[in-house]
């Protein structure tokens, strides 16, 4: 039986790789490409920051916040696969206006940084199933949490650095790539969504 320091570094390392923040770095920088350079460092901390207060959220309120609203935790997963395919055609077919279309001040805000890339909805599901199997640790998961937030903030934030190395030309290929990627993730979530459903 493993000690509950063990089980909240597990809890952390699950979180952490749901969040994925490796493998979003290409998104990242493939959206703040056209950002001026002084801004997306203070971007990225402002949308990790917004997808923690989404992540507290869930982790305290998300089963009755589903509850009231009458969704099943499957309609989490089939609707950010929707989002997330949405995305990944036009970071394969891009168009004038960039991925997101047009953006105010032309950024991103909240979609699709914040959610669903950091609190995706394989994030917030895995916190409501933490919940539901020991509701009485809320403290250890709310840790968990943090732990795994905090190292994918690091990471994230270091995304700039990758653009110098990368540039427009190495950015524009791992978009693509990326868009290919994202298109067969976003199918899988809405066929474990419909998966779900169906049994």
């Amino acid at each position: 039986m493993p000690d509950l320091s063990e089980q909240i570094w597990s809890a952390a390392a699950i979180l952490f790789l749901v969040m994925d923040p490796l493998g979003n770095i290409p998104v990242v920088l493939s959206l703040l490409k056209d950002v001026d350079e002084q801004r997306r460092r203070p971007i990225i901390i402002r949308e990790l920051l917004i997808a923690l207060g989404v992540l507290l959220i869930f982790l305290f309120f998300g089963q009755k916040l589903l509850n009231f609203l009458e969704l099943q935790q499957e309609s989490v997963s089939i609707s950010g696969g929707i989002i997330l395919f949405i995305i990944a055609l036009r970071m394969i077919f891009p168009t004038r206006s960039g991925v997101m279309g047009e953006t105010p001040d032309g950024e991103p805000f909240i979609v699709p940084l914040a959610i669903p890339l950091i609190a995706g909805p394989s994030a917030l599901a895995t916190l409501i199933l933490m919940v539901r199997s020991n509701p009485e640790r809320m403290l250890d998961w709310g840790l968990a949490l943090l732990g795994a937030w905090a190292l994918t903030a690091v990471i994230m934030i270091s995304a700039p650095f990758f653009y110098r190395i990368l540039r427009r030309r190495g950015l524009a290929a791992v978009e693509r790539l990326m868009g290919m990627l994202l298109i067969m993730i976003s199918v899988q979530m809405l066929i474990n969504g419909i998966r779900q459903i169906l049994n």
